[in-house]
C-alpha cells in the first residue's frame, strides 16, 4: 500500500492515473516530468525501508508517493544499501510496465524517469566504495541514476519518512 499527502492510501496500480492527472495540469508548462524511484532505510529493532515514487514539474512543484516496508535488522552498509537499490529497481520496473499501457503514452513520451541511491562520495561515509557498483547495475538494468548529493529522493524524501 502506498501513501501520499495529496491522495491518501493507493495501490500501485492507481499511482499512472494520478501521475497522468498531473501531467495534465503540468502541461501547459511545457517542462517533461521527472518521475523519480529512491529508497531509504533506518535501523530500529528491524530495519524500516522508505520507498518513493517522486513526481517534479521542474519550476512548478511535485507530488510524491511512498510505501513503508519492515525487514530483518540490516546491520551491514553494503547489504543495506544492496538492499534499497534493489528494492528501487524493483518498483521502478513495476511501475515502467504499468507505464506500458497505451493511455500513458503522452506520459512517457514527456517524462524522464531516474533511480536514485542513498549513496555519496563523502570521505565521511562508508558508501563511496559501493557507488560504481550500484550505479552500474541500475545502468545496467535501462535506467538512469543519480547518488548524494542530487539523489534527493532517496537522501531527502524517503530518509525523513524512515525515521
Amino acid at each position: 500500500m502506498f501513501h501520499s499527502d495529496t491522495y491518501g492510501k493507493l495501490e500501485l496500480t492507481q499511482i499512472p492515473d494520478k501521475i497522468t492527472d498531473y501531467f495534465n495540469r503540468m502541461k501547459h508548462y511545457d517542462v517533461p516530468l521527472q518521475i523519480i524511484v529512491g529508497t531509504d532505510s533506518q535501523n530500529f529493532s528491524d530495519t524500516k525501508m522508505v520507498s518513493v515514487i517522486a513526481v517534479i514539474c521542474e519550476g512548478h512543484g511535485g507530488i510524491f508517493f511512498y510505501e513503508i516496508s519492515h525487514k530483518d535488522r540490516i546491520k551491514d552498509v553494503r547489504v543495506k544499501l544492496t538492499t534499497e537499490t534493489a528494492e528501487s529497481l524493483e518498483l521502478i520496473t513495476r511501475l515502467v510496465d504499468l507505464l506500458k499501457a497505451e493511455k500513458y503514452e503522452a506520459l512517457r513520451q514527456n517524462s524522464l524517469m531516474e533511480l536514485h541511491i542513498d549513496a555519496g562520495y563523502s570521505d565521511i561515509g562508508k558508501t563511496k566504495e559501493l557507488i560504481p557498483m550500484l550505479t552500474g547495475w541500475v545502468r545496467a538494468c535501462g535506467y538512469d541514476c543519480k547518488v548524494k548529493p542530487e539523489s534527493f529522493t532517496a537522501s531527502s524524501i524517503a530518509d525523513k519518512i524512515s525515521k
